[in-house]
């Protein structure tokens, strides 16, 4: 089996598109459909349906991407114990996060890292989808639940906590919420369609103080938590924000203070074989360290 052909599969399983994957592996989409094509000639069988929305893999594409998702994955362990100097701090580490979590309180900190670590290359990517670490997609993962992979190295980070909160500006026109039932005179924004991840239980602040399990009826929807702090900056209503992104930022106020939503348990995340890697130790060190001096 052409190994080529097996990765570029790997890829467009991966992305289920011609289109993204043209995009990850720099090749035009022609060169990719003649590569499956070809591994689909190779092995007598059919790997993709192609339907009107995009790719889906037949029973026989599935067990190869299985297979060939643990080849990569054990390629870039061996890769990474061999060519890398363990015990040196430089070389490259990738960390991803979600969105709102990695620009709001992580960007602002790399910078004193980069500073104690000068030789160490660091690379962020932001994303409410988990990456595969186990391909190397990144190398740290900062994540917004317990991992479900026996193989990877965690440990707890920080729970997050929600409260609701306004704009002064909003408020002084509004009114401050006093208690439960003044909330019902205020208008909500809330996760739209396609909430981020992290966010579990979206409408806890919808529900709070109503009867009969009903809830407010939202003014604004915003599929982002930083959308949703944009929007309460503005005036639009209030909102349930995580303290970590509302933490100093002037012209809003925690409304109830008392009464927080359900807490986010995070979650500092890679992969075994980069245990005993000195950068990787590095950064586990440095961002336990800022955490541990912030209060959410």
């Amino acid at each position: 089996m052409d190994w080529d052909k097996l990765k570029i599969f790997h890829t467009v399983a991966e992305a289920s598109s011609f289109t993204k994957a043209s995009t990850i592996l720099n090749l035009s989409q022609s060169a990719i459909s003649r590569q499956i094509q070809a591994l689909e000639n190779d092995l007598k069988i059919k790997l993709f349906e192609r339907h009107a929305r995009g790719l889906a893999l037949t029973d026989n594409g599935k067990y190869l991407f299985k297979t060939a998702h643990e080849v990569i994955s054990k390629l870039k362990d061996v890769e990474s114990n061999l060519s890398e100097e363990k015990d040196k701090l430089n070389g490259k580490i990738c960390v991803t996060t979600v969105v709102s979590f990695g620009t709001t309180w992580l960007t602002p900190r790399i910078q004193e890292f980069m500073s104690l670590h000068p030789n160490i290359e660091v690379e962020l990517i932001f994303d409410d989808k988990e990456l595969d670490l186990s391909t190397r997609q990144a190398d740290i993962g900062i994540w917004m639940r317990r991992p479900k992979q026996l193989n990877y190295i965690q440990k707890k980070f920080v729970n997050f906590n929600y409260h609701i909160y306004g704009s002064n500006t909003y408020l002084e026109k509004q009114g401050y919420p006093k208690n439960l039932s003044d909330l019902n005179k205020h208008k909500f924004i809330t996760y739209g369609r396609g909430a981020p991840s992290p966010v579990f239980n979206p409408d806890w602040a919808l529900k709070l103080g109503v009867k009969d399990n009903k809830k407010r009826k939202p003014t604004m929807k915003v599929n982002s938590v930083y959308g949703l702090l944009l929007a309460v900056q503005s005036g639009v209503g209030l909102a349930a924000l995580p303290d970590y992104i509302a933490f100093n930022v002037p012209n809003i106020t925690k409304v109830l203070p008392n009464e927080s939503g359900p807490q986010t348990e995070t979650h500092f995340v890679y992969p075994e074989s980069l245990k005993n890697v000195a950068r990787v130790t590095a950064f586990r060190n440095f961002i336990f360290t800022k955490v541990g001096e912030w209060k959410f």
